[in-house]
């Protein structure tokens, strides 16, 4: 087997085989929580706009709500569907407007332009937050919107803040800039990105339920201790996946794990892929695991009418029973296989649909960690990334990025998924 290692600082490098690494809750930063803060339900607003950027909603809002928290998802705009960076459709739970008499524990912004110019432009919002920054509540900002939002509204004053790179000297005319990947300073937290999105989430859970609960809630998220530095990316039986314009689908369904798919659609798209999104379900609006609401951009009856150079299912377990379920997805992946094209899994999909419909028989995969069980073949269930051949494994939310990234290497190079992960964050260097 090759170990291959993606770094900012080494070349594209195979490896003899090492025992695979073991991956831990990350713990990059400790923050101070306060003494009043107990275990009950905390509410959170999330506004969004269009051209927020949909990885650092679909996070925030996903990771939080395994907390516990009451997470409201506001639109800005003037319906509930918001256009979201790189073709993502998100459904917002209200409007702005119907939140305006509601009091919040936290408020936390995305980023993505123009997302986040929309949110520091609306009158309402502004109002919102600089009410609750002089009550004493969290307040919080990723990627632009530190900069765009939060500092023009003049509630970054005198704080030590991060923010995306490219928008770091707006920043430093309020606030005292950091690189840190998450910087905390009183009841504000910041961070720089998509790739950054997931400590700053369970940064914000350790602010509101302390870091017994932050740790509970990051287990399952799969994060590795060392994220950031690099990834490894294990392969057996090597092939060539490389072509110019590769034609991907997301099949999503009530249930799917919303983080996956959109990590995984924003990252594709991002790299110039050709991603269709397909509901499963009898309409395009789905309802994921943690009550995002998500739009495919077909159904798959549409869908299975045009071939694939990669097929690649999201988690969750009740989207993964929706995929085992539907005979058109699946005869469609058995077809997938049978001609040696790409197809792939991560989270619950390898062992709830790929194992039971045969689609595993001869190759090695992985998963997420509690239904490995379920896979016949556990010899190479420890590695966060493993492709074998022409099929794709990897085990939950935390290994997305990682995942999206050997999908990219496979198909576009080394350079282009390296290009990738500096521009997301994904890497600390």
């Amino acid at each position: 087997m090759a170990l291959r290692h993606l770094t900012p600082l080494s070349p594209l490098s195979p490896f003899t085989r090492i025992p695979p690494r073991r991956c831990f809750t990350q713990k990059p930063f400790s923050l101070s929580v306060s003494a009043s803060m107990g275990s009950s339900s905390r509410k959170v607003l999330v506004p969004i706009a269009h051209g927020s950027e949909p990885m650092e909603a679909v996070i925030i809002i996903d990771v939080l709500r395994r907390a516990g928290a009451d997470v409201t998802v506001a639109s800005v705009e003037k319906r509930l569907q918001v256009d979201a960076c790189h073709g993502v459709k998100i459904v917002a739970d209200a409007l702005i407007s119907d939140c305006a008499d509601t009091g919040f524990d936290l408020i936390s912004l995305p980023g993505g332009m123009p997302g986040a110019a929309t949110l520091r432009d609306c009158g309402m919002l502004e109002s919102m937050v600089k009410k609750h920054a002089a009550d004493g509540q969290l307040y919080a900002g990723i990627c632009a919107a530190p900069a765009v939002a939060l500092g023009s509204w003049g509630l970054m004053k005198g704080l030590k803040a991060t923010c995306y790179p490219s928008f770091m000297e707006q920043l430093s005319s309020t606030a005292t800039t950091v690189e840190s990947r998450v910087q905390q300073d009183g009841k504000v937290v910041t961070s720089r990105g998509p790739g950054t999105t997931m400590e700053f989430s369970v940064s914000l859970v350790e602010q509101l339920y302390g870091k017994e609960k932050a740790n509970e809630v990051s287990g399952p998220l799969v994060m590795c201790s060392n994220l950031g530095d690099k990834f490894i990316m294990a392969e057996l039986n090597p092939i060539d996946w490389k072509c110019d314009n590769p034609q991907i689908l997301v099949p999503i369904a009530n249930g799917t794990e919303e983080m996956e798919a959109v990590i995984i659609i924003d990252f594709l798209r991002r790299a110039k892929a050709n991603v269709v999104v397909a509901s499963v379900e009898d309409k395009l609006e789905i309802v994921a695991s943690r009550k995002v609401k998500l739009v495919a951009d077909v159904l798959l009856d549409e869908a299975v009418k045009l071939s694939y150079d990669l097929i690649v299912l999201p988690g969750g377990l009740g989207g993964a029973q929706a995929f085992a379920s539907s005979e058109k997805l699946v005869n469609l992946l058995k077809n997938q296989r049978e001609s040696n094209k790409p197809y792939g899994a991560i989270c619950a999909s390898p062992a709830l649909v790929l194992e039971p419909h045969g689609l595993l028989k001869g190759k090695k995969a992985t998963a997420f960690p509690a239904l490995c069980s379920k896979l016949s073949d556990q010899s190479e269930i420890e590695n966060r990334v493993l492709v074998d051949g022409n099929l794709i494994t990897s085990r939950g939310p935390g290994t997305s990025m990682e995942f999206a990234l050997a999908i990219i290497e496979k198909f576009f190079g080394h350079g282009k998924a390296l290009e990738l992960a500096k521009v997301m964050l994904f890497s600390s260097q």
